[in-house]
């Protein structure tokens, strides 16, 4: 049997994006916004802040309860979809709606260089480069369809380096309801530029925010 490499020498990648006053929010949601309640000096030893922001910035989960007004919060969740194995595919500017044939190539037996069944995590790449600063209002999203086909070969979760799996124009939000009806979760806003298409272990766990629609996560991938 093959011995693990100890987990110090397996490569990590952060695909979280900086969180401050200038990260993009979607039009009208709450901008990061840090006040100090606290600073060290002659009277006070630590220095203390209070944060105002969208769950939804940076990198982040959807909860059920986002798109579903009887669905879970971000607290309720499970948290085994967000921790284990998954395969970064890249469909780079082939928006606005990232379709099987986009991502066929690196499903199982389909150009990995192996016959490895698909994890049951799916992020993919559509941006060159990921525009930390600046809204994107043409991002890409999934198709509904391939949500349905990513499903049906047991993926639990789902992630895009844009801000939604919609396009940022839908009233109908019709990836957000193809999940809530299969009971996938999701993440968005990830960073992927300078990850390779592969295998990797992914680690995103949401924070415990118990009446919360979504959670901000520290997403990171560690080669497997």
């Amino acid at each position: 049997m093959q011995k693990q490499p100890p987990a110090s020498a397996r490569q990590l990648w952060d695909i979280s994006p900086p969180i401050q006053a200038s990260t993009p929010v979607f039009p009208g949601d709450t901008a990061y916004q840090q006040h100090w309640g606290a600073t060290m000096g002659p009277e006070c030893p630590v220095n203390v802040s209070t944060l105002t922001l969208t769950p939804h910035i940076g990198a982040h989960a959807d909860a059920p309860l986002h798109y579903d007004p009887q669905g879970q919060s971000a607290g309720q969740l499970d948290l085994t979809p967000y921790l284990g194995p998954c395969r970064v595919i890249h469909a780079i500017a082939c928006g606005p709606l990232i379709t099987w044939a986009h991502i066929a190539h690196a499903c199982a037996g389909n150009g990995m260089g192996n016959d490895a069944p698909l994890p049951p995590r799916v992020l993919v790449r559509t941006y060159a480069q990921m525009p930390v600063d600046r809204w994107d209002r043409d991002l890409a999203a999934y198709a509904p369809d391939t949500i349905e086909r990513l499903a049906a070969l047991g993926v639990l979760l789902i992630g895009i380096d844009t801000a939604s799996i919609d396009p940022a124009d839908s009233k109908t939000l019709d990836s957000h309801q193809t999940i809530r009806r299969l009971n996938l979760r999701v993440l968005e806003n990830l960073v992927l530029d300078d990850v390779p298409e592969g295998d990797y272990e992914l680690i995103a766990l949401p924070l415990k925010l118990m009446t919360a629609d979504a959670s901000p996560v520290r997403a990171v991938l560690r080669t497997l």
